[in-house]
């Protein structure tokens, strides 16, 4: 079910200043457009949707900029292809779809991801982080079990990969960053360990009505600083 009329935006909590839209139940009276309708040919009713609600979150947050509805395909890698002048992101997970959108005269890129605030399956932390982020986050669940720490770093890192990608439009690794949260200030700090046009990127997090939620906001005609490859990790492009 969708919230009660006048409840906070999830979505607002980390994006305040960006156009968001988000749903908590799927809407798939949302027509499509054929290319839209033609990848979902062979689709589970799961993908279709996720797939059609998404849609009309990103139709009705790029309504709020005046920019006429078209198809939104998936481009290299899947991410979405965004109308021209436009950066944007989209997430999806149970009972929860949003999309953030901004001109790329404001913004440089966006990355935004959602995910149940459960546990993360068994072996999946070994492979998404390293010595360092699992010592805080076995300090964070003791101060606070309430909140999925594990999860949080895995949301965190599908943002960063996110907003890396429209930048570099290149592979990044679950290994290529490490994170670390401001539990005080709902914040995270994501240090790249590959070269590329920035060395990091700071985000917003936010744990509300069962969702772990992480977004980033690289603000348009900032410098972006050089990175300096961490410490132990060769210059080279990323895998």
């Amino acid at each position: 079910m969708n919230p009660p009329a006048g409840a906070p935006s999830v979505i607002a909590e980390v994006l305040p200043d960006v156009v968001g839209v988000e749903a908590f139940a799927d809407d798939l009276d949302v027509p499509l457009f054929p290319e839209e309708e033609a990848l979902l040919t062979r689709s589970v009713e799961k993908r279709r949707r996720e797939f059609t609600t998404v849609r009309a979150c990103a139709r009705a947050a790029l309504g709020r900029l005046d920019v006429p509805p078209s198809p939104i395909l998936p481009g290299l890698r899947g991410a979405p292809i965004w109308p021209s002048g436009i950066v944007g992101s989209m997430t999806h997970c149970d009972g929860y779809r949003a999309c953030a959108v901004a001109r790329k005269t404001e913004v440089l890129t966006l990355g935004i991801d959602a995910e149940p605030n459960r546990p993360l399956p068994d072996g999946v932390l070994d492979t998404v982080s390293d010595a360092a982020e699992r010592a805080w986050i076995a300090g964070l669940l003791r101060a606070d079990p309430r909140i999925s720490w594990d999860r949080l770093l895995f949301s965190a890192k599908e943002a960063v990969y996110k907003a890396w990608f429209p930048l570099t439009r290149r592979w990044l690794g679950f290994e290529d960053a490490t994170v670390t949260v401001r539990p005080d200030e709902r914040t995270f700090h994501a240090r790249l360990l590959v070269d590329g046009p920035v060395s990091g990127f700071t985000g917003r997090w936010t744990v509300s009505r069962g969702l772990v939620v992480t977004a980033i906001r690289v603000l348009a005609g900032r410098p972006t600083p050089i990175l300096r490859p961490g410490p132990g990790r060769p210059p080279g492009p990323s895998l």
